[in-house]
Parts: C-alpha cells; structure tokens; sequence
C-alpha cells in the first residue's frame, strides 16, 4: 500500500482505506477463483494496482467521463482508477463470469458505487464511451475493431476521446501503420517492473 501513497499523495481517507483493503480481498477471492498469478499476488500493489494506476498519471479524468474497460480480468485497470476517480463512470467487462463474480464482490466490500460490470464479450457492448481501457488483452488492430463504434465524438477532457491500453515490450511491428502516441510508464514510476510498460494511446 505505501507504494501507492508514494506516487498519489493526495489520497481521500476513505481511497486510502479502500486502496488498503485489496490485498486481503485478492488473496482471498483469487483462493477461490484464479484471477491473478499465485506466484506474483505478493506483488499485487506494483504488478496490477499501480500498474492500473499509471493511466492516472497519463491522464486525470474529469467528472462524468465515461470508461470501458475491456476484458477487465480481476478488475485490472478498472477498480484503481475507479478508486481514485470516484466521479467517473467505468464499465467493466468480462466474457467469463467467474472474474466478475470477483470484480462484483471486490467493488461491493470496498463501497465502490461508480462500477457497473457486465459478463459478456466486448464486441456486444452497444454503449457509447469517452475512453476504452484495458491491460494487453489482445494487439491493437483486434482491440480497434473491438472498440469500433463504443466511443463517443464529444470530448470531456483535455486530450481526445480514444483507446488508453496498458502494455509491454516491443511493440513496433503491431503499431506499425496505427497513429497513436506511446508513454513509457517509467517515467512515471522506478520500480524494475515498469522498465518495458508503455501506456499506448489511440485518438479517435
């Protein structure tokens, strides 16, 4: 938990306490459905929560803005960011029920109420946002054709609506023809884990 009060010293009371609770929640919920890697749920605060979290630093996102988040996993970036921005409206999606079974409980135990989650593949979501996120759930040109048609033209915020995706590595070969603008996350954070994690942004 200090890992993230380094980073976000501005924390409410209740983020703090909100933030404080996840450790127990996961190891107890991935007991019982795996949603993160046994071996790293150790490392739950700077793999996932500030891995989610680096979206924030990329981007503060203005009362009433709306958010996909797809393929959301155990909730990841999802639950972070909805933590943190408590006036923001995130959808998290899923096609195995299983995660958000999780996702559902995690959000219940922490009081957050802008959640909603929906178990269904992302291709059926049929609503407008002005942001999808997501942690590396497929290459770009798949999630594009996914995210075709779900992202609203009027802007709420400082930068155009698009795609914000969390990812790692080399990705010169699946950018290549995609216009979008590439931030190494370690210029946010200096923990090793962040060395070759880029936050790729797609304008629409």
């Amino acid at each position: 938990m200090k890992i993230i009060q380094k980073y976000f010293t501005s924390l409410t009371k209740k983020q703090i306490n909100q933030f404080s609770q996840l450790q127990e929640l996961y190891e107890y919920w991935n007991s019982k459905i795996n949603v993160i890697s046994r071996k790293n749920i150790n490392q739950l605060y700077t793999n996932h929560v500030l891995h989610s979290l680096a979206i924030a630093k990329f981007i503060k996102f203005n009362h009433g803005t709306s958010i996909l988040d797809v393929g959301t996993g155990g909730g990841f970036p999802g639950i972070p960011l909805a933590i943190l921005f408590p006036n923001v409206n995130f959808l998290l999606v899923d096609s195995t029920g299983k995660k958000i079974k999780v996702v559902n409980e995690i959000s219940k135990s922490i009081g957050l109420s802008n959640i909603k989650t929906k178990h269904e593949r992302a291709e059926n979501i049929k609503e407008k946002f002005d942001f999808i996120i997501s942690r590396a759930v497929t290459n770009m040109n798949k999630f594009k054709k996914i995210s075709k048609g779900k992202i609203k033209q009027e802007k709420k915020n400082k930068i155009n609506n698009g795609i914000i995706y969390l990812k790692g590595g080399d990705l010169s070969e699946e950018m290549k023809g995609i216009s979008h603008e590439s931030i190494d996350i370690s210029i946010f954070f200096e923990e090793d884990f962040f060395i070759s994690k880029k936050i790729i942004y797609v304008e629409y």
